[in-house]
């Protein structure tokens, strides 16, 4: 049961991390997940025992660590594809540089629908750009996220990358969003939660994405891609003047 103390030592060691992992190339990220893929795949019988004994859905457990599988590396493939875009300008002689860069530390708190696919949904992106975490696991079945960090540590990621908080989604989040030191975050819960996190998230005008909406997990069109890739980044416009 995680408080506020675990919050602010969990946000300490994100903002550590955070400067070593930003600036590892997107090559050295992608083998990350791809580790980490691979491991989890492994490990695959026994997460979904877990799963099932958690929700007693045996044939969708066995259908979620699958895809969450694939979802790893799905984002493994994107982590080197971050780079940015080149535009024209109506000027003469000028191009713009769009730059994607990461947010830097990044909270997420996770639905209690499909309590592993769901995190390795939000978690992947957000590590994938750059970005270190604080994860809320599903509350009401956080169990299978110990199972996901055991994953993690065989995986090599660094030390502080990914933090995981068990315990109260609600008062989690809430102190996340009031940590000025937390640069963005992911919330997928109820409304009024959505509501309180946009609300105290003012503070460093840290970059929010709430839903409230139950989301199709297994569905790539909802559950990957870019509309992730482009919340888990920030654009930096970078004028380029050129000679003939």
């Amino acid at each position: 049961e995680a408080g506020r103390k675990d919050v602010r030592n969990a946000v300490e060691a994100a903002r550590t991390a955070s400067t070593a992992w930003s600036a590892a190339s997107g090559t050295s990220r992608a083998q990350v997940l791809f580790d980490l893929a691979e491991n989890l795949q492994r490990r695959a019988g026994g997460l979904a025992g877990r799963l099932a004994r958690a929700t007693g859905l045996v044939e969708l457990s066995r259908r979620e660590v699958a895809i969450a599988a694939q979802r790893l590396f799905s984002y493994a493939a994107w982590a080197d594809k971050l780079d940015g875009t080149v535009y024209a300008t109506a000027e003469a002689r000028l191009l713009v540089l769009a730059l994607r860069e990461p947010l830097g530390v990044v909270g997420i708190a996770c639905p209690d629908e499909f309590p592993l696919l769901a995190l390795v949904s939000l978690l992947a992106p957000v590590v994938a750009a750059g970005n270190t975490a604080v994860v809320v696991p599903s509350q009401r079945h956080p169990l299978v996220a110990g199972d996901l960090y055991e994953l993690l540590e065989a995986s090599d990621v660094p030390g502080g990358v990914v933090n995981v908080l068990t315990g109260d989604r609600e008062g989690l989040a809430l102190v996340l969003a009031q940590h000025d030191d937390v640069d963005g975050l992911w919330y997928f819960g109820t409304p009024e939660g959505a509501a309180a996190v946009e609300r105290e998230s003012v503070g460093n005008l840290k970059r929010t994405w709430t839903c409230t909406e139950p989301r199709d997990w297994f569905d790539p069109a909802f559950g990957e891609g870019e509309e992730f890739l482009r919340r888990a980044t920030q654009v930096k416009g970078v004028w380029l003047a050129h000679g003939d």
